[in-house]
């Protein structure tokens, strides 16, 4: 497991993970339908992962969200860089019911994010603009180009679940050892 722990005026996170788990978390951020998600995540990616956010929950979620995106970006970052004998590119198409969304990404270490995920108001009391948030920190500090896209879907929990769930699946398979590919770029640096 590695660590790693950001305090700011309106949070204090520690965030630790192993990029080779099991998909085994223990997660508290004080933000429950965030914890939901990012055990999902977990237990889909088989990253091993410890989350804890002290926020300023009482303002709203926001910087709890984004922070968390931010550290665990981070960290992620770290475990996976310099790329080497990983498959580097990684897909997946989720479903949840009625909802599918679609990821792919490329450990690429030139983060951007496309985001397309049509959810509008509240999860719960869970503001759903936080996704694109928590993904966009998440995406920029782990250096990843991510394209998250909906392809279909009505309720607000699935899309977001089946967004989760489809970065997981991708970031497993991007990470997936294969020894052939020794660096899987032509520039021979990722």
């Amino acid at each position: 497991m590695i660590t790693k722990t950001r305090t700011t005026k309106e949070t204090d996170i520690t965030v630790a993970l192993d990029i080779n788990g099991t998909g085994k978390s223990t997660i508290s951020t004080g933000v429950g339908f965030l914890d939901h998600m990012l055990e999902s995540f977990s237990k889909h990616s088989l990253i091993d992962l410890e989350i804890s956010c002290k926020g300023d929950t009482h303002i709203d979620d926001h910087h709890s969200v984004e922070d968390v995106g931010i550290v665990l970006g981070s960290l992620l970052g770290e475990a996976i860089y310099p790329v080497k004998n990983m498959e580097r590119f990684g897909s997946a198409n989720i479903v949840m019911d009625e909802a599918c969304v679609s990821c792919d990404l490329d450990l690429s270490n030139r983060p951007f994010l496309v985001y397309e995920l049509d959810v509008h108001g509240k999860v719960g009391e869970f503001d759903t603009e936080l996704v694109e948030e928590f993904f966009r920190a998440f995406a920029l500090n782990a250096r990843i180009s991510t394209h998250i896209i909906q392809l279909r879907g009505k309720n607000k929990h699935h899309i977001i679940e089946a967004a989760f769930k489809s970065v997981a699946v991708a970031i497993r398979r991007a990470t997936a050892k294969n020894e052939r590919v020794g660096i899987p770029s032509t520039k021979d640096v990722l």
